[in-house]
């Protein structure tokens, strides 16, 4: 996720390309975000999602903008490398105009390289190359910035970590202990579940979540010490199932409320469920991190910034039509964390079945997903203590760093179950971090290296539409307002005052 240059891998059209983004970006968060949307009321929360649709969508172009200016400083160098090796050899009679560059562009001592550009040879901000954020912060900023890339991104994985941790227990346990007749919610006077209620018998509910996280640790858990690779078929197989229980739910609801059975009243507005909500939002458009290994194989980039603009608002309405299905059609006290647990009773969807694939269907998507999101963050902790030229003892290299990965999160989610809560907090501090401020100052650093190195009048082909310093700025004002909101929230909403 963070690492460096990776192969770019099969090319695919602009359209493939839309398609992977929009699966990426409607994740766990999606299921979240009615409960969100019901605690900040249904104007502030539509409000606020096109907000942050609108600012993650700019500040993807940010990072397009800091893959193209990563390439052409790579393509800028190999240059410089053949123009030494080029004096080097003058003495064998080999022209500079008889040598070709790797990249297919032909080097002249004595023409400068926009006049090879203008011959026809490929831009030099061509995005041919996957070239990972830890990389380009490596490149764009000083070791402190570096440092501080990597922190942001461990800290979000923990988050992410923490979050699919306490997903599948909670999905196992609403599941179960529904069929032992213990339902986590009543529909009708919308009381919420008790951890203390029975399960099975003398095991309580939250006993229950305990011995499924105990479970889910002991069989994932020993991914995190070897790598794991995720397939193309199952990347397939998850997409699908995704995609079944989403237009399962949004038909199931629309059919609920076009009967007049919706039982749905959200209110206009409710200032005190903004944190969340934030957080929620955040966490379910972000993209950035995956940016390079979705825009780099695209074939044909000419038009990628409108592809992208596209897929922000299909992603939008997606989330709109689902958010707003689900709170008109069940009381605001009963929506559950994961909206999936909603379908496992029968009063909204009819087949039994249906009720056991809804429920459990984010057990088999999150538990894919889990190792391989723990070795990322493992070698993530390798690269942050990584010393030009040392080697990690076997030790610290098999045991130590997979133990500090695994370890956390299953303390944090063994402490709690609050989806919402993890989700917000993670998606409102790492997630503010990576969505807004990291972006914003590679663009700004990328911009000032490119005119360090091409000259005030080079043109990036692949220029943000928000080029002017302003929306940096903008950007940099929004993130540190959006820390200072929350943390000031959770400061009051802790001390009642």
């Amino acid at each position: 996720m963070a690492g460096g240059i990776t192969d770019t891998g099969e090319l695919y059209s602009p359209y493939v390309g839309l398609i992977y983004m929009f699966n990426l970006i409607v994740g766990t968060g999606a299921l979240t975000m009615p409960k969100a949307f019901a605690a900040a009321g249904w104007l502030v929360s539509l409000i606020l999602i096109m907000f942050l649709g609108f600012m993650s969508y700019m500040t993807t172009t940010f990072v397009m903008e800091a893959m193209a200016a990563a390439n052409a400083q790579l393509r800028w160098k190999r240059m410089e490398k053949h123009k030494e090796d080029d004096d080097e050899d003058s003495s064998s009679g080999v022209s500079d105009s008889d040598v070709l560059l790797p990249e297919g562009y032909e080097r002249s001592e004595t023409r400068p390289i926009l006049s090879v550009q203008r011959r026809g040879a490929p831009n030099i901000f061509e995005i041919t190359e996957r070239i990972e954020m830890g990389q380009m912060a490596s490149m764009f900023f000083n070791k402190v910035g570096v440092n501080l890339f990597y922190f942001c991104i461990i800290i979000y994985l923990y988050g992410d970590l923490a979050i699919y941790a306490a997903a599948v227990p909670v999905s196992l346990m609403q599941v179960t202990c529904s069929v032992s007749g213990n339902h986590s919610y009543g529909d009708e006077d919308g009381s919420k579940y008790n951890d203390t209620a029975k399960c099975w018998g003398p095991i309580r509910r939250i006993d229950a979540y305990r011995i499924y996280l105990a479970a889910f640790t002991l069989l994932l858990g020993p991914f995190t010490f070897f790598n794991v690779q995720k397939t193309k078929y199952l990347q397939i197989m998850t997409s699908l199932m995704r995609w079944i229980a989403f237009v399962i739910m949004i038909i199931f609801a629309l059919i609920h409320i076009a009967k007049g059975q919706g039982v749905g009243q959200p209110p206009l507005a409710q200032l005190s469920g903004i944190r969340n909500l934030f957080g929620v939002c955040v966490y379910s458009f972000m993209c950035q991190h995956s940016l390079p290994s979705l825009i780099t194989p695209i074939s044909k980039k000419k038009h990628v910034n409108k592809l992208v603009l596209l897929d922000y608002i299909l992603i939008l309405g997606f989330y709109s039509l689902l958010s707003f299905t689900a709170i008109y059609c069940f009381r605001n006290g009963t929506l559950m964390d994961m909206y999936t647990l909603n379908f496992t009773s029968g009063q909204i969807v009819p087949y039994a079945f249906l009720h056991y694939f809804l429920g459990l269907f984010p057990v088999f998507t999150i538990s894919t997903n889990f190792p391989i999101i723990a070795v990322t963050l493992r070698n993530n902790w390798k690269t942050l203590f990584h010393r030009e030229g040392g080697t990690y003892p076997w030790v610290v290299d098999r045991i130590f760093f997979p133990v500090i990965t695994l370890i956390p999160p299953i303390l944090v989610a063994f402490c709690t179950h609050d989806l919402e809560s993890l989700v917000g907090i993670t998606g409102a501090y790492a997630g503010n971090g990576i969505q807004y401020i990291i972006p914003a100052f590679l663009a700004y650093c990328s911009r000032k290296d490119t005119q360090l190195v091409f000259g005030s009048g080079t043109l990036n082909k692949h220029l943000s539409p928000f080029r002017h310093k302003f929306w940096i700025g903008f950007v940099l004002l929004w993130g540190l307002f959006c820390f200072l909101f929350v943390t000031a929230n959770i400061i009051f909403t802790e001390t009642n005052l």
